[in-house]
């Protein structure tokens, strides 16, 4: 008696254990969405004001699912299973961050990828950045050289080719430097030459920009329940392939992932290893993946699911050109 009820008890708390909540979440792959299609009966990228090309293949964001509340029991099938991976908790949700707060800024995060998605992908279509002067301050170096509404080109010959990269260039040399700044005022170019001045410590020419884009269409991203800034990528290829008449997949099924940024430069995500796995599911017949995930990617490959190697959007075109022609593209 005394030996069947030590195994009752110790079975009773086995199966405590194994139903109590534990500090880690489980990866496994997400939903795919194709951004040439629709999501839930809309348009994920709408395009008004110019005609737009339809596209026999796909061209699918890939998604990591999080199961934020685990017990021992699910912990030990994600460990035995090849498709899902078991992290702690605060990978996912910062010790100090709610759920809800994680969940804003991955929001935030998508709204910033979308931004730069479109930005890149105008640019790749021939609408350039121009980084326009918004105001001179009367004081500054600036005052009597520039003048509100010029386009700024280059600093010291180098070019300027958005935003950030103008902060960039006048920081690169020491507050007192004379900077020639090439601009375009009512369509004819000119220089200036600016002696930068130091404030709060960095050098400055004492200008406001803005950063503009000006193209003939209005362009729209419609996708909800989708957060982080991963899909950057797939946006800014489906925004070229809707713009363009050339149909960038061939007919194929095209997958991916990775940032990216005005400058069209893809950037790393987490969970590849899931999202091959969502991807392949999905049918994918290639999946794009950014140049700095190639090693983890190597090493969970899917079955006949090839891995190509980007590291721009420029990169990703010239795979998808290789891919549609038969030839070799660059691979993980």
């Amino acid at each position: 008696m005394t030996v069947l009820l030590g195994a009752l008890l110790t079975t009773l708390l086995s199966i405590g254990v194994l139903v109590t909540p534990i500090p880690y979440v489980v990866l496994g792959p997400g939903p795919t969405v194709d951004t040439l299609g629709e999501d839930e009966g809309t348009e994920v990228i709408q395009i008004t004001g110019r005609e737009t090309s339809t596209s026999a293949g796909q061209l699918r964001l890939t998604t990591v699912g999080v199961q934020p509340t685990v017990k021992l029991r699910s912990a030990l099938a994600g460990w035995l299973s090849k498709d899902r991976a078991v992290v702690p908790r605060e990978l996912v949700y910062p010790p100090g961050e709610t759920q809800q707060e994680v969940k804003e800024r991955n929001e935030e995060d998508f709204r910033i990828s979308q931004t730069s998605a479109e930005t890149a992908a105008l640019t790749a279509l021939g609408y350039p950045i121009q980084v326009v002067v918004r105001t001179v301050a009367a004081d500054g170096p600036a005052a009597g050289l520039l003048a509100v509404g010029d386009v700024v080109r280059s600093v010291d010959g180098k070019p300027v080719t958005t935003a950030p990269r103008l902060t960039e260039l006048v920081r690169e040399r020491p507050a007192g430097s004379a900077l020639t700044i090439g601009y375009t005022r009512a369509g004819a170019a000119a220089t200036a030459t600016v002696t930068s001045r130091e404030q709060d410590g960095r050098p400055r020419i004492g200008i406001e920009i803005d950063q503009q884009q000006p193209h003939p269409f209005t362009l729209k991203i419609d996708l909800g329940d989708i957060g982080g800034p991963s899909a950057g990528l797939m946006f800014a290829l489906g925004i070229v392939d809707k713009v363009q008449p050339e149909d960038l997949t061939g007919g194929k099924i095209i997958a991916g992932t990775g940032t990216i940024d005005d400058e069209g430069r893809v950037g790393p995500i987490g969970g590849i290893a899931q999202k091959l796995v969502g991807a392949k599911q999905a049918g994918a017949e290639a999946f794009l993946v950014p140049a700095d995930n190639c090693a983890e990617a190597l090493r969970n490959p899917q079955p006949d699911l090839p891995m190509l190697r980007v590291g721009s959007l420029d990169e990703a075109l010239t795979a998808l050109t290789a891919l549609r022609s038969g030839g070799q593209p660059t691979r993980c």
